[in-house]
Parts: structure tokens; sequence; C-alpha cells
């Protein structure tokens, strides 16, 4: 019985997120009530209020129980003494990009995120967590491309720092067009000849 019962909990914390990425998809975070939300899972105003305190903790958890693009290619792998890291600078940005195209779910959190919300008063602790994961991406990346430059694969003209954060903001602003229009490009394949070019540029002289 007790097994049962934890089964249930979660089973209706779930069914309050995806109800949850679904309003706010379609009628924005700062628009939504709970009551909303709770309508629309078939549940009570007291269901949500069980699991979550507020609004706030609501899309926190929503955000939290998706790992967002560039947050899952940052995380696999950080070694020091990898072959090639200016590949692996490569590899972050394209899976990035390929999982915003594939993953239905990962496409419409990370929409909510940047197009359906207000990072104001009770939202500002989520505003924070974007943060933390943005520059924990930029400092991977500028470890990458510092240790290409040591090796003779980048130039030194922009700083690594300065370079990790005008590559990250030229993925995030692909992305963040794409999903504006998905038809207008093929994000994946502009993206990789972006990254690319800006690589290429970034280059040692020879």
């Amino acid at each position: 019985m007790v097994r049962r019962t934890k089964q249930d909990a979660l089973a209706t914390r779930n069914l309050i997120l995806d109800t949850a990425e679904l309003v706010f998809e379609r009628r924005g975070v700062s628009r939504t009530s709970l009551n909303e939300i709770a309508e629309s899972a078939g549940l009570t105003r007291g269901a949500i209020y069980w699991h979550f305190k507020d609004k706030a903790d609501l899309f926190d958890a929503m955000m939290q129980r998706v790992v967002l693009p560039m947050e899952e290619a940052v995380a696999r792998s950080d070694d020091p003494g990898e072959a090639d890291p200016l590949a692996r600078v490569r590899q972050i940005f394209i899976e990035a990009l390929r999982k915003t195209v594939k993953d239905p779910q990962v496409h419409r959190v990370f929409e909510i995120a940047t197009h359906k919300v207000e990072y104001v008063d009770e939202l500002e602790a989520v505003r924070d967590r974007r943060l933390a994961v943005r520059n924990n991406c930029m400092d991977h990346v500028a470890r990458r491309l510092t240790l290409a430059m040591r090796r003779g694969l980048l130039g030194r003209r922009v700083p690594a720092r300065a370079a990790a954060l005008g590559l990250h903001a030229l993925i995030d602003g692909l992305i963040q067009n794409w999903m504006l229009d998905p038809d207008a490009f093929d994000l994946v394949r502009v993206g990789t000849q972006v990254i690319d070019a800006c690589l290429a540029g970034l280059a040692a002289e020879k």
C-alpha cells in the first residue's frame, strides 16, 4: 500500500509538470495560474500545493527535470588531457543543436525558458540557474580553447574567455531564432557551417 501511494504521488507530480509545460508553452508563464494548470490536469489546486509551494517552485521543477542542450553536452567530458580540445568544443555546440531539434521536450522547455517567461520577482531564482548553466558552459569552453591555444591550434588574437562568450552567444542566438520559425533554416546544418567558420577564424596563423 505504501509503495503504491508513493507511486501515485510521483505519477501526480509528473502529470502536473507535464501539464505545466503545455500550458506555459501555450499561454506563457506570467499569464498562467496554478488554477489553470490544475484544471488542465484534472486536479484540484490543493493537489498542486501538495507538491509545489508556488508557481516559481513548479516552474523550477519543470526546468530541473530537463537537461538543457549545452548543459548536457558540457557535462559529458572535461578531460584536460584530451587529444583535440578544439574538436571537443565543436562537438559541444553541434550536440546542443541536434538535441534542440530532435528532443521535443527539450525544445518545448527551452522555448518556454527563452520566449515565454519574465525573470522577475519569484522567478529570479530560475534566472539564476540559467545563468549558472551558461557560466558553467562558458568556463568549460574557455578551458578547451585555452588548451587549444597552448597547443598552437588557435591564435591568441582573441582571449579564450571572450571567444567562449562569442561562440555561446552565437549558438544561443541561432537556437532562439530557429525556435521563432523552425522552417526558416536547418538549425544543425546552418549552425555547423557557422561554428566551423568561427573556429576557422580563430585558428592559429600558419
